[in-house]
């Protein structure tokens, strides 16, 4: 039995309930969707006037925003690269952003996943074009129901583009798990919780390169695959959100500038 598995147990002795399924026995998850399927997304570019860069995503009851300031000089400069930008990476969840409201300042978990965010869409950026200047990415989690560091390097990577920020490649992310012995996609805070396994991944489409991979619980190695591929399935979709929402801004603008 998983750690998760094990807590889950604890927890439902502790109450006295029997735990509450989570997937039925027509494969159906508690939000109604299939084991392969995304939660309801919307993204929209460029919400922030006094940002060089910004988005923002709802992904289920995830609602988060992302804004890009730079690239600019960088203070103080003894901490300039000569040979590229310094990309700096805020991962910040409001305190009412999850239902027992939380402390405002940074947790350690905030710092890791602001750490963890970063090196997702670093290889997306050519910095090599501004040296000794910062990229700051500052991304704010206004609601949270699980797969925020996903759809935070989704919107995150969004904003950059809105920033004009040359990139490889958009950089999207999608987690996949086990829960209740199924392999399932996009998993909610409850799934998370509960489930077995949680692996988040970002993916940038047009390389065919994984930028993030992580695992917390258990999976063979059969089960490892397909859930790789499923979260890679899920980027691709994120992706052609993400292009949606580029065009749906910079085509409109264009249209109105003629």
């Amino acid at each position: 039995m998983s750690k998760k598995s094990s807590e889950k147990l604890e927890k439902s002795e502790k109450t006295g309930k029997t735990p509450e399924k989570l997937i039925n026995k027509n494969d159906v998850r508690l939000d109604g969707r299939k084991l392969n399927e995304l939660r309801p997304a919307k993204l929209e570019v460029g919400i922030l006037a006094n940002a060089d860069g910004s988005a923002y995503i709802e992904q289920g009851k995830n609602k988060i925003l992302a804004a890009v300031y730079g690239p600019k000089e960088l203070h103080p400069k003894h901490l300039a690269l000569p040979d590229r930008a310094l990309l700096h990476c805020r991962y910040h969840m409001a305190p009412f952003s999850v239902q027992e409201r939380k402390s405002p300042a940074p947790s350690r978990r905030e710092i890791e996943l602001s750490k963890v965010i970063r090196e997702a869409l670093e290889p997306s950026i050519f910095a090599e074009y501004y040296p000794r200047t910062s990229i700051d990415i500052f991304i704010e989690v206004l609601q949270a129901d699980g797969g925020t560091r996903c759809a935070g390097i989704t919107v995150a990577s969004l904003a950059l583009a809105d920033a004009g920020i040359p990139m490889r490649d958009l950089v999207s992310a999608c987690a996949a798990g086990k829960v209740e012995d199924h392999l399932v996609l996009d998993l909610t805070d409850t799934e998370d919780k509960a489930g077995e396994a949680d692996m988040p991944l970002a993916f940038m489409p047009n390389f065919n390169a994984i930028t993030l991979l992580q695992m917390d619980g258990k999976l063979t190695s059969d089960e490892f695959e397909q859930a790789v591929n499923m979260a890679v399935e899920g980027c691709k979709q994120m992706y052609t959100l993400q292009k949606e929402a580029l065009k749906a801004k910079y085509l409109v603008k264009e249209a109105t500038e003629e």
